[in-house]
């Protein structure tokens, strides 16, 4: 198998909130290296039945990618593996297609589902059966939206990368990383929960069988497997979730360290070898999240960098573009702000004028506004880039209290990991030691995972740590060989 890897391409696929990227790995006298080869922008959109993801353009983006790819690589294409964000999904007819565009998670409609829900079966329960953080926006209370809005519960759905795999070809799947993030796993079994699934009036056929990081899915079919270059190419599923496949390619080892993985969102966690479930981690709102062979990243999901997103959209509108390298560099002439956010409020993770929202809750509190309109800009930003860095380190105090570790070193992965005024502020607030990891640690963990698979000489599900591990280490020591 070694001479087959060195001699095909792999691909991965990251679906972002914001953006979507293809990109493509291949081997050059033995050794690694990879580029992004197709980039495209993403969003939410409004619609009249709420705000839905464009799938089909993401879809058509993916194809196009996959065909840039395949000029790139005359050698073929041994796999492709998609990961991306967790929780949204899409609902299947009886012959497999989509029911419609799928929700956002940051649609309004899981505000009253979730309380109706918790009427059924408690937060306190839910937590102790799954270990899953309680957001509104988790999987759980969006189909338990569906069932109030009369969709059956036995329409099939699948959640998104996965989504994007079963149309290349792939059968349908939850890939375990990303099925913990539903809220609908039992920490015990590791399986479907039938307490919550019979709670929430969900129905257990609907919902995809789980599957282990690494497992081979399918052979790539459909007019795009008809180029050259994707004669038997196997679709592989990496750790879907975008968030664990960054972790699998954080070169560390050791029980020293914790991660932030900084983009739409922040995730701040560490790794452990069993869930967690303490009265302690259920208070703080901590999540069990699976990782590559069976490995437990216990994380807290912070609001990310989506609030400076949306608010250089409004000031956009308000007539001023701001480019963010120079907005971070106006924001360190400015003083420490005196008063910081609570980036947690549901208010600030609901679309809209988030400036004015951050002035809703500064006044809220007791405290001045800031000068509305985009010239204040730095302001805003600096506000957000402290009280975030200050929400870190809280974060990070309350998983060293639960897991009783002594934190001494913190690995930065994600596009957050380009902001180096942000990260300075962290390192100030935890003063713990900063390494930055790659932007696109989620690309490095997804081809590791891919790569470990193809290794193996049997199709079997899962792929070893220590392999994922190896090829990590690997192509972090071979940065991309494009900018992309």
């Amino acid at each position: 198998m070694a001479a087959t890897l060195q001699r095909q391409a792999i691909v991965a696929v990251d679906l972002g909130a914001e953006s979507c990227r293809v990109s493509l790995l291949q081997f050059a006298n033995g050794s690694p290296a990879f580029r992004v080869v197709h980039r495209c922008a993403n969003g939410p959109i409004e619609t009249a039945i709420g705000l839905v993801w464009d799938f089909d353009t993401i879809f058509a983006n993916v194809l196009e990618g996959l065909r840039r790819c395949a000029d790139l690589a005359p050698e073929g294409i041994a796999s492709i593996g998609a990961d991306g964000w967790a929780v949204d999904y899409v609902r299947l007819d009886k012959n497999g297609d989509a029911i419609g565009k799928p929700f956002c998670y940051r649609d309004e409609r899981t505000v009253l589902a979730m309380a109706d829900l918790q009427t059924r079966i408690p937060p306190e329960r839910l937590y102790e059966l799954t270990g899953a953080q309680d957001l509104r926006i988790n999987t759980l209370y969006q189909l338990y939206a569906d069932n109030l809005s009369n969709v059956s519960p036995e329409f099939p759905w699948v959640t998104l990368p996965e989504y994007l795999m079963y149309l290349l070809g792939g059968r349908r799947v939850c890939e375990f990383t990303n099925a913990t993030h539903t809220q609908m796993v039992s920490v015990q079994s590791r399986d479907w929960c039938q307490e919550v699934f019979v709670a929430a009036g969900h129905c257990l056929t609907a919902a995809p069988p789980i599957v282990q990081p690494g497992t081979d899915i399918g052979k790539l079919s459909g007019p795009i497997s008809e180029l050259p270059a994707f004669h038997n190419t196997r679709i592989i599923a990496p750790a879907c979730h975008d968030t664990a496949s960054a972790i699998a390619a954080v070169p560390a080892s050791g029980d020293d360290w914790a991660f932030i993985s900084s983009g739409t969102w922040s995730l701040v966690g560490t790794t452990v070898s069993h869930s967690c479930i303490s009265e302690e981690a259920r208070r703080e709102n901590f999540t069990n999240q699976g990782g590559v062979d069976g490995t437990i990243y216990l994380l807290k999901n912070v609001n990310g960098m989506w609030m400076l997103r949306q608010c250089l959209d409004q000031w956009k509108l308000e007539g001023m573009e701001w480019q963010l390298a120079e907005l971070i560099e106006a924001c360190q002439r400015l003083e420490t702000p005196s008063n910081l956010l609570d980036v947690d409020d549901p208010a600030l993770m609901l679309p809209g004028d988030i400036p004015a929202r951050i002035n809703t809750q500064l006044q809220a509190n007791g405290n001045p506004p800031l000068a509305k309109g985009p010239s204040n800009a730095p302001m805003y930003a600096s506000l957000i880039f402290h009280s975030l860095a200050e929400r870190y380190a809280q974060v990070l105090n309350h998983l060293a209290a639960i897991t009783n570790k002594r934190f001494k070193r913190l690995f930065i992965v994600g596009g957050g990991s380009r902001n180096i005024y942000l990260n300075h502020l962290v390192e100030k607030a935890t003063g713990l030691d900063i390494t930055l990891a790659s932007a696109e640690s989620s690309t490095v963990g997804n081809f590791a995972i891919q790569l470990a698979a193809l290794e193996q000489s049997s199709k079997g599900a899962g792929v070893p740590a220590e392999s994922v591990e190896r090829w990590a280490l690997v192509l972090n020591n071979r940065p991309p060989t494009l900018p992309g």
